[in-house]
């Protein structure tokens, strides 16, 4: 084993778009950041592949609200940092049980946050892909982000800032030393002044795999595979992302939706079996692609039921669905996004760099502990 020379400022464990935004927010200021990612560039192999994830600011209360918010401007930066396009804006829309989607409205109005409220007639005639049950709820500034895209963009605006990304290299331990941190790996041993770990469906088995004088106090991590399915459209009608909340027209469970250059997306949220990140079978199940066919069937008179095709990624969630954002010590863990967390990536890496920085205390939903109860979103 040879020692990596040299003292990184941070080190970072984890290149999927948490890190890989954390890495872009920390070199950004001038921060020595060296990022380390278990597998090769654009890998299926954890939660932040694909062509496409929802990118919207309606949620229940003004926390997440504000956050998605602060992020949009942010991938507006990493776009001109990188060179490229990740993020089209083309409105989402929430409908089904009314008072999910009134508490949204109150979070957008408290925020100044422009949306409007629409009839299920009204909205049929606008987004005739779509059969809608129940009064809509409208905000135009959100849509799609290109998953594989963003994942790149942020490690090219991160490496053009100076950040060493470092793909193929797996972490086997990190330790407590006089000046901070080593991080293990097969080769080197890598020397930073603060570690961040955001690995993902990997975190607990690195934070469990550390030696620190100071441990993180993580939640219960529930890794699950799900199944997100992809339908051909029937139209050239433009689609919005789109969530129906069940309890009204839909008794089943809730499903997302957007578009992508690989169809129509939709899928359920967190129905999955719980799985073990390093020996998953990547193999749909048959029962859940069946109900995603049916619920296009019925719900989205825009695509080919008949055209389905589905895969797989990791959902890794914390008991109330909050993410864990926090510090102790010389370590930051970013962990427990699946779910809904890619849209707030820069953001979440903005934080992170506080956090790294000593600028801010964690918020009071992202800190360290154990939260069983679930959240209302």
């Amino acid at each position: 084993m040879s020692r990596d020379q040299g003292c990184a400022d941070v080190v970072i464990v984890g290149g999927g778009v948490i890190g890989s935004a954390a890495a872009w927010r920390l070199a950004e200021r001038g921060r020595s950041v060296v990022l380390l990612e278990q597998f090769g560039p654009g890998h299926r192999r954890g939660a932040s592949h694909g062509s496409s994830r929802i990118y919207r600011q309606a949620y229940d209360g003004e926390f997440y609200t504000a956050l998605a918010a602060r992020a949009l401007p942010l991938w507006r930066a990493l776009e001109d940092a990188a060179g490229t396009s990740v993020l089209t804006l083309t409105g989402a829309v929430d409908h089904g049980l009314p008072g999910a989607l009134a508490a949204k409205a109150r979070a957008l109005a408290a925020l100044g946050i422009p949306y409007e409220l629409l009839e299920p007639e009204r909205a049929g005639r606008r987004w005739p892909g779509i059969r809608f049950d129940t009064q809509v709820l409208h905000h135009p500034d959100a849509g799609r982000l290109h998953a594989d895209r963003s994942v790149q963009a942020l490690s090219r605006a991160a490496g053009k800032t100076g950040a060493d990304i470092r793909h193929g290299v797996a972490v086997r331990g990190i330790r407590t030393t006089a000046t901070g941190v080593e991080v293990i790996t097969d080769d080197d041993v890598v020397a930073g002044r603060h570690v961040v770990v955001a690995a993902g469906a990997w975190t607990r088995p690195v934070i469990d795999a550390a030696r620190l004088d100071a441990v993180p106090e993580l939640p219960r991590l529930r890794t699950t595979q799900e199944q997100p399915a992809h339908f051909a459209p029937v139209t050239d009608d433009d689609w919005p992302s789109f969530v129906h909340h069940p309890g009204a027209g839909l008794a089943a469970e809730g499903i997302y939706g957007l578009g992508s250059g690989d169809g129509i997306k939709i899928g359920e949220h967190g129905t999955g079996p719980v799985v073990d990140p390093e020996t998953r079978d990547h193999r749909p199940d048959p029962a859940g692609v069946a109900r995603l066919v049916d619920y296009a069937t019925a719900w989205l008179p825009g695509v080919d039921p008949g055209s389905v095709t589905a895969d797989t990624c990791l959902y890794t969630t914390t008991p109330d669905s909050n993410f864990v954002v926090d510090r102790i010590g010389d370590v930051t863990v970013a962990a427990g996004f699946s779910g809904h967390g890619f849209k707030f990536a820069p953001a979440i890496g903005e934080l992170v760099a506080d956090l790294v920085d000593g600028k801010v205390r964690a918020p009071e939903p992202f800190r360290f502990g154990t939260r069983e109860a679930v959240a209302a979103r």
